[in-house]
């Protein structure tokens, strides 16, 4: 049997003073997902299983941007966006503008399972979801403390037009190797504050949050959404591991740091390949992310 692996991210951008007041509960919360997804792997689960459970401990746990602790769009509403992928077989699932559904990357499994699609969005996702019985919560559910107070301390002092030139970044994710050499990714988000309604960003854009190919690696992405979606990040990695000589940490910190080094967006992205190998790297001041290697080491860290 081969190695195993498994890194996640809870987001990438600037740093704030809450992300200080509160570095050791997102610590406690990385650690925690990160050592639920390695059980599944542990235990002969597969990747795909691996990154959807960590992925529903960050969304469940509230601190992070994605499910329990979702922003808010400029109506006060919660739209959120999962995608996951399988390296195997290249199949995909992905759900856009979801809304009450607990674990949007479970209800994107479903899609890339039980579906020939690969992304839904807006009431056909929650038709579907519906159709399949997934759990839902409330609205009031998704809406933290802080997500709330932010809403409105931006809407007391800013213009919509103001607030719509902001970039403000909030995305969990996850990859992973299991022990048959299977490689896959997973990225969820609660969108970005006071954004129009109808956003959609990378987060469940496969080839820009989200891409996993055995033949070359596991990828999720997370900072500025748009300028992810138009660089492509996730698959730039996995192409780069193609045609490029070096480590994964090396193409990871090419497609960051020199592919996309003129563009004004932060981004970051967490990799891993068939071979258990892992790399990280980001442009943002901050990277939330937490991992275990093939030797069972945990790490982690926030700077």
């Amino acid at each position: 049997m081969g190695k195993i692996a498994i890194v996640i991210h809870g987001g990438a951008g600037p740093d704030s003073a809450f992300i200080k007041q509160n570095k050791e509960r997102y610590e406690e919360g990385l650690k925690q997902a990160v050592v639920s997804g390695y059980q599944v792997l542990k235990t002969g689960g597969t990747a795909v299983a691996a990154v959807e459970k960590a992925v529903q401990s960050l969304e469940d746990n509230g601190i992070f941007n994605a499910g329990h602790g979702c922003a808010l769009n400029n109506k006060g509403e919660v739209e959120m966006d999962a995608a996951i992928m399988n390296g195997e077989n290249l199949k995909a699932g992905a759900v856009s503008m979801v809304r009450n559904v607990k674990n949007p990357i479970s209800l994107a499994r479903l899609v890339l399972e039980k579906t020939n699609h690969v992304l839904i969005s807006g009431y056909g996702a929650m038709e579907f979801a519906a159709d399949e019985n997934v759990p839902l919560e409330t609205d009031s559910y998704f809406i933290s403390e802080h997500s709330r107070d932010e809403y409105l301390e931006e809407r007391n002092q800013q213009s919509i037009q103001e607030m719509l030139r902001k970039r403000i970044h909030g995305t969990v994710g996850a990859v992973a190797v299991d022990a048959k050499g299977n490689v896959a990714s997973a990225t969820s988000t609660g969108g970005i504050p006071n954004s129009l309604p109808g956003r959609i960003g990378d987060s469940c854009i496969i080839g820009s949050g989200c891409f996993a190919n055995n033949n070359t690696c596991a990828v999720s992405s997370t900072g500025d959404g748009e300028f992810i979606m138009t660089s492509v990040v996730a698959h730039s990695v996995s192409m780069s591991t193609e045609i490029m000589k070096g480590s994964l940490q090396e193409i990871c910190d090419h497609v960051i740091h020199e592919r996309n080094k003129g563009t004004e967006g932060q981004m970051g992205v967490i990799a891993v390949n068939a071979n258990a190998d892992i790399g990280i790297s980001f442009n943002s001041p901050r990277m939330h992310r937490a991992w275990i290697d093939a030797d069972g080491k945990l790490g982690g860290s926030i700077y």
